[in-house]
């Protein structure tokens, strides 16, 4: 699954594109979306975001995704949850110092980031705190309920 993970932030560019067409495609279907219901969507979509955003990031469905500011590396994956860059820890190879097996999530980013059109960019703007509420839910049914301003 790591190894998966690296290989996801070294193609962050493609991935990047790929999820932008993806996401213009689930906006497109938003009023399929809105026939079936969101409501009754939710359980579905977030398995199979689970899966394949499991697969591919190691993703730990906070349902606030924000790989693409951040170079295609999860920061759920950062022991410490920091969603904002590094803490001051990170050791002298560039690992974790909580997993020393585990590069460091952010220094993945910033690599990430500069496969990315806009990445550096991106990843300099602040993220707001993980609202645990969200714990579970699909970020991919948020995102067009928040691009076509329909209420949650």
């Amino acid at each position: 699954m790591y190894a998966l993970r690296q290989w996801s932030v070294r193609h962050a560019g493609g991935m990047n594109t790929f999820y932008r067409a993806f996401e213009s495609a689930l906006v497109a279907l938003h009023p399929v979306w809105q026939r079936i219901g969101y409501t009754r969507l939710e359980r579905p979509v977030a398995a199979v975001e689970k899966s394949v955003k499991g697969l591919l990031f190691d993703c730990r469905m906070c349902g606030q995704c924000i790989l693409s500011s951040t170079g295609m590396s999860c920061p759920m994956n950062c022991p410490k949850n920091l969603r904002n860059g590094p803490c001051g820890g990170v050791r002298a190879d560039g690992h974790c110092e909580v997993r020393p097996e585990m590069k460091c999530v952010w220094l993945e980013a910033v690599a990430g980031s500069a496969r990315i059109p806009g990445g550096t960019d991106a990843l300099g703007l602040v993220q707001n705190a993980v609202d645990r509420r969200l714990q579970g839910k699909s970020s991919w049914l948020r995102v067009v309920r928040e691009r076509v301003g329909a209420r949650p």
